[in-house]
């Protein structure tokens, strides 16, 4: 093993920030969720917005990508993209997905699955002219996730399309809005020796055939 190895191996942390106990935390997982995103973004965290996309291809590879929460509510988290790319073929053919933030600064993760939908093309229009008029551009000059002969390649793609579109740039009919519908909460709370908190919430049907929140706890 070399030096850099053990030195790596040899890393700790202890975790003694905060607890999350049954108590103290919502039933609502979404409601658990806002509290903590919140509070990552008043303590100023790097980017407490982006989050672990995980999809499953046809050839059952998993694979990951740091993407950027756009939006959530009670029908779920939504993010942008190109359709196209890797990650959008994969939940056309696999329309399950994981995410994940991890808050180093607060010790937390949440962790949620879900089935994944495309947005309406209403949102997916006005969250596209929300942004920068070079965001706007870049999404036509990026064939995201195709091999590319070198950068200029986008930069003509990116002059082309301006010159095409000059300041307004419609949205493009492959860029849009994935949302997944959580099924599955997880929010870990690093703890002294190990033993850190971890809550699940899953879905389950009550007596009306409804979707309840069952929470239970899970062991590190």
């Amino acid at each position: 093993m070399s030096q850099i190895s053990a030195h790596i191996a040899d890393l700790r942390k202890s975790y003694e920030r905060a607890e999350l106990n049954e108590d103290a935390s919502k039933a609502d997982p979404l409601a658990q969720f806002d509290q903590w995103l919140q509070e990552a973004v008043s303590a100023q965290v790097a980017e407490p917005n982006a989050m672990t996309v995980a999809t499953v291809g046809n050839d059952l590879r998993p694979s990951t990508r740091i993407v950027l929460i756009k939006g959530y509510d009670a029908r779920g988290i939504v993010w942008y993209t190109n359709y196209d790319s890797r990650k959008g073929n994969e939940l056309a053919g696999n329309p399950f997905a994981a995410l994940q933030f991890h808050w180093v600064e607060l010790e937390r993760v949440v962790r949620i699955e879900g089935r994944v939908e495309r947005v309406s093309d209403e949102e997916s229009d006005t969250y596209f002219h929300s942004r920068p008029l070079d965001s706007r551009i870049g999404a036509w000059a990026s064939p995201q996730s195709q091999v590319i002969s070198s950068r200029s390649v986008l930069v003509a793609n990116a002059a082309k399309y301006g010159a095409q579109f000059l300041l307004k740039p419609p949205r493009p009919p492959h860029w849009g809005g994935f949302r997944l519908v959580p099924d599955r909460w997880e929010f870990w709370q690093g703890r002294k020796s190990r033993l850190h908190d971890r809550l699940r919430y899953r879905t389950e049907s009550g007596p009306d055939d409804s979707q309840v929140w069952v929470r239970e706890r899970l062991a590190p």
